[in-house]
Order: structure tokens, then C-alpha cells, then sequence
């Protein structure tokens, strides 16, 4: 699997909308959001990314460009690049030394993301 975005160790910051744009989601909210994905998707929602400190950040890697648009709710902080604005996502290495981050999904292939349409709909139902 060629995952060229993936550090080889340790973690890098990786500009969002180049490979993937990210959706944020902090705290115990981000936790549950995850686990509601990974529910609806038999396991496997797609790449998603924990932080273990400060705001325990759970960045979920959707397609790049998919995020702009769409009405997301309040606690949803989007990482993409939209016009005049530059955002970076924290990616970990797939083993090793990563703390503060990790994988909570890990990618299983260079095209395959979270669904953002899904993951919209879950966040709304969620966090509304």
C-alpha cells in the first residue's frame, strides 16, 4: 500500500486539501462520533486519527474538497482548503512513536476515506 502522506515515523502535519481534508471533532463527542462510524460501517469507517492530550482531538480523513458546502453542526471544526484559509491535519506513523496521536482506524487503502455524506448525517444526529 502506497500511503506516501503517512510519516514514516513519529507524526507530521499534512496540508488539508491535497490528499484528504479532515473534519475535527474534540473531546468525548469525537470519541462517540467514532464509534457510531464505526458502527454504521461494519468496523471499517475509514482513516481516523485520535489525539491523547489537550483537546483530544478525532480527525476524521474525508476526500479533499468534500467538506466545503455542507451544513455542519456546532463542534464540528473543518479542515480543508478553502479559499484564503491553509489548515494541516496531525498524521501519525502507522506503528512506533506517535504519542500524542494514533490511529484509531487505520487507512486500508491510498483512496479510501471516511464517507462525508455519512459522517455528516451521523454528526447531525449526534451532535444536534
Amino acid at each position: 500500500m502506497n500511503l506516501q502522506w503517512i510519516p514514516y515515523s513519529g507524526f507530521q502535519l499534512r496540508r488539508a486539501g491535497v490528499q484528504f481534508d479532515a473534519v475535527r471533532v474534540d473531546g468525548d463527542e469525537g470519541r462517540r462520533l467514532a464509534g457510531l462510524m464505526e458502527a454504521i460501517t461494519g468496523g471499517e469507517p475509514g482513516p481516523v486519527v485520535t489525539e491523547a492530550n489537550g483537546r483530544r482531538a478525532v480527525y476524521f480523513l474525508v476526500p479533499a474538497g468534500s467538506t466545503e458546502g455542507r451544513p455542519w453542526p456546532a463542534g464540528v471544526t473543518l479542515l480543508n482548503a478553502k479559499a484564503g484559509r491553509i489548515s494541516y491535519v496531525p498524521i501519525p506513523a502507522l506503528c512506533g512513536r506517535t504519542w500524542p496521536l494514533a490511529w484509531l482506524f487505520p487507512p486500508t487503502a491510498p483512496d479510501r476515506f471516511v464517507h462525508t455524506v455519512l459522517l455528516l448525517h451521523a454528526a447531525t444526529a449526534l451532535l444536534c
